[in-house]
């Protein structure tokens, strides 16, 4: 260790979870899957209302977890506009600390059990950017090639 490194410990080493953050994605796309959640959220939560708008049981739970899956985006993803809820940051802080892969199977996950509950226009639209960003995480995961 040279006389510098051992002025500065801190300094020399990088934080191990700031390094697993950045690892394999550059700031431009973490950005693109955030906007993507948040578009997602969005879809999502309208598309699930409308879906609400009916008198066929499996069609309102269907609706009822999308805007289900809204929050969770918007928890997730967008931690700020969730500002009335005590738990919000905390929750957005341990969604950055999951892997690539892990954020890609959960937000697809949520995003397929609508569309298996009941298959409309509605309930496939309205999950298609949630969806997708299950999508760019999960390209992400892969790496460069």
């Amino acid at each position: 260790m040279s006389s510098q490194d051992e002025q500065f410990p801190a300094a020399a080493a990088p934080e191990p979870a700031a390094a697993s953050a950045d690892k394999g994605m550059t700031w431009w796309y973490r950005w693109l899957c955030r906007i993507a959640g948040v578009i997602g959220g969005m879809s999502c939560a309208f598309a699930g209302l409308w879906n609400c708008v009916t008198i066929n049981p499996l069609n309102i739970a269907a609706g009822v977890w999308m805007m289900l899956n809204a929050f969770i985006l918007f928890l997730c993803e967008a931690p700020f506009c969730c500002q009335f809820i005590e738990f919000a940051n905390a929750v957005s802080a341990r969604a950055d600390r999951l892997r690539a892969w892990q954020k890609a199977a959960f937000y697809c996950g949520m995003a397929v059990f609508p569309v298996m509950l009941s298959l409309t226009l509605t309930t496939l639209f309205g999950n298609a950017i949630a969806f997708a960003t299950g999508v760019l995480y999960g390209l992400s995961a892969l790496g460069k090639k």
